[in-house]
C-alpha cells in the first residue's frame, strides 16, 4: 500500500519541483494540524483565501445546509438558484451601483478571463493594457495580461493586442487610447512584493480610462473582503472601477470567483451571441452559500476593521530587524524583504520546520509573504513574530 506522500509524488501533477509537500490531516481557524500531529501556524491563510479562518462555524453551517438542499442543478444562469442571487445581491448591497451585476465563476483566473471578455465586447475594441509585474492568472488569457515574461515566454504565442507599462508611472499612460478596450490592475501588486498604487496615479489613470472610453478593471482577487483594511482596496483610493474581479476570500475555503459590473455593461454578453460566457459550475450552489455566509462573517465580526492595528503590531515587532531590508504592507497584506534570495528561501523553510507557514512571491523571491487569516489575534501575531525573529536571527544574509 503506497503512503499518501507517494501517491502524491507517483499521481498528482506538479507544479513545483519542491512543493511543501506538507500532508495536511486537520484544519481550524489559523492552526494546521499534520498527519504527524505536528501544528502550523498559517501565516499565509492559502495565500489570501481564508480571511474568516480555516472551516469557520458559520461558512460550515451554510455548507451543511445547501448540501441536504441541492448541488449542481443546470449550466450557470439557466436556473434560479438561491445561494446565488443571495449572494450577487449581497455584493450589490456592499458595493457603489454601478457595480450591481454579477457572473459567478469558479477562480480567480476565470474572472479575469471573464472581466477581459467583457471589455472587449462591450467597446468593440481589440486591445487591452496591463502592468509589469502584475499577476492575473495562468489561464492563457490571464497569463497575456500578466506583467513577467519568465512565466510566459515558454507558452507563446498568447493572445495578441497586449501592451504593458509600468506601474505608478503617469508619464505612461498615453499608451491607452480610443483603441483600448480595458486596463487591469491590481491595487496591490501581490506577486511583485506588496507594492501598492498611489493615490496619486489610480486618480490619473481613471481620468484617462474616462477620457479614452476604456474600461478600467480592477483585479481584488488577492485585496478583496479586508486584506487591506477595507472590504476593497479601491475604496481607499475615492475612485470606482467598471469592472471588479473577486476570488480566493471570496468562498470562505470553497472554490469561487466573480467579475462584477454595472448591468448595461454586463448585459452585452447575454446577446449577439448569447452564451457570450457560459460556465458549468461557475455559482456552484454550496460555493455561493459559504461564501454569503462568509461575507456575513466579515462584515458581523467587523474583521476589516480590525486590519490596520493588527498590520501595525506586525510592523512594530519586524520591520526593524537587521536582517529586514525593507518591509512593505497593505493592511494584512505583508512583505519582509530580506538582503537576499537565498536568506529569504531559508528563513521559509526554517519556519516550516518551527511550524510556521509563511511563502515567497512570484516576482519577487527576496521577500517573505505574511498574510494571515483576518481572525488572527494579538496573542497570535506575537507569537507568531517571536518565531520569526528567532529564526531571522540566525539567518545568515
Amino acid at each position: 500500500m503506497l503512503s499518501n506522500r507517494e501517491l502524491f509524488y507517483s499521481f498528482l501533477a506538479q507544479t513545483s519541483e519542491a512543493p511543501l509537500a506538507l500532508e495536511i490531516e486537520h484544519a481550524e481557524g489559523i492552526w494546521l494540524t499534520g498527519a504527524d500531529g505536528k501544528k502550523y501556524l498559517d501565516l499565509i491563510a492559502g495565500t489570501s483565501v481564508s480571511n474568516t479562518g480555516h472551516r469557520h462555524p458559520e461558512v460550515l453551517k451554510a455548507i451543511r445546509t445547501q448540501l441536504d438542499r441541492y448541488l449542481h442543478l443546470e449550466v450557470y444562469g439557466e436556473c434560479i438558484e438561491a445561494p446565488q442571487v443571495k449572494l450577487a445581491a449581497k455584493l450589490a448591497s456592499i458595493l457603489p451601483p454601478s457595480l450591481s451585476n454579477t457572473y459567478l465563476v469558479n477562480s480567480g483566473s476565470e474572472a479575469v478571463e471573464g472581466a477581459l471578455k467583457l471589455a472587449k465586447r462591450f467597446t468593440g475594441r481589440g486591445e487591452i493594457v496591463a502592468f509589469h509585474n502584475a499577476y492575473h492568472g495562468s489561464t492563457q488569457g490571464s497569463l497575456s495580461v500578466m506583467g513577467n515574461d519568465d512565466l510566459k515566454v515558454p507558452f507563446y504565442p498568447l493572445l495578441p493586442g497586449i501592451k504593458h507599462i509600468t506601474f505608478n508611472r503617469a508619464d505612461e499612460l498615453e499608451v491607452i487610447t480610443g483603441n483600448t478596450a480595458g486596463v487591469i490592475i491590481e491595487p496591490v501588486q501581490g506577486e511583485a512584493g506588496v507594492i501598492s498604487v498611489t493615490p496619486e496615479y489610480v486618480k490619473a489613470l481613471r481620468n484617462r480610462c474616462n477620457e479614452t472610453g476604456a474600461l478600467l478593471i480592477f483585479d481584488e482577487v488577492q485585496t478583496g473582503f479586508g486584506r487591506t483594511g477595507n472590504m476593497f482596496a479601491f475604496e481607499k483610493y475615492g475612485i470606482v472601477p467598471d469592472i471588479l474581479v473577486l476570488a480566493k476570500g471570496l468562498g470562505g475555503g470553497m472554490p469561487i470567483g466573480a467579475f462584477i459590473s454595472s448591468m448595461k455593461i454586463m448585459q452585452t454578453l447575454s446577446r449577439n451571441p448569447a452564451l457570450g460566457h457560459i460556465t458549468t459550475f461557475g455559482g456552484h450552489p454550496v460555493c455561493c452559500a459559504a461564501a454569503l455566509a462568509n461575507l456575513e462573517v466579515i462584515i458581523n465580526e467587523k474583521l476589516a476593521e480590525q486590519v490596520e492595528a493588527k498590520s501595525a503590531l506586525f510592523r512594530k515587532m519586524l520591520a526593524g530587524h537587521p536582517a529586514v531590508k525593507d518591509y512593505r504592507s497593505s493592511g494584512l497584506m505583508i512583505a519582509v524583504e530580506l538582503h537576499s534570495e537565498k536568506a529569504a528561501e531559508e528563513t521559509v523553510q526554517q519556519c516550516i520546520k518551527a511550524g510556521l507557514i509563511t511563502d515567497w512571491f512570484l516576482f519577487n523571491a527576496c521577500s517573505i509573504r505574511i498574510a494571515p487569516p483576518l481572525i488572527i489575534t494579538e496573542n497570535e501575531i506575537i507569537y507568531a513574530c517571536n518565531l520569526l525573529i528567532r529564526i531571522l536571527d540566525d539567518i545568515k544574509q
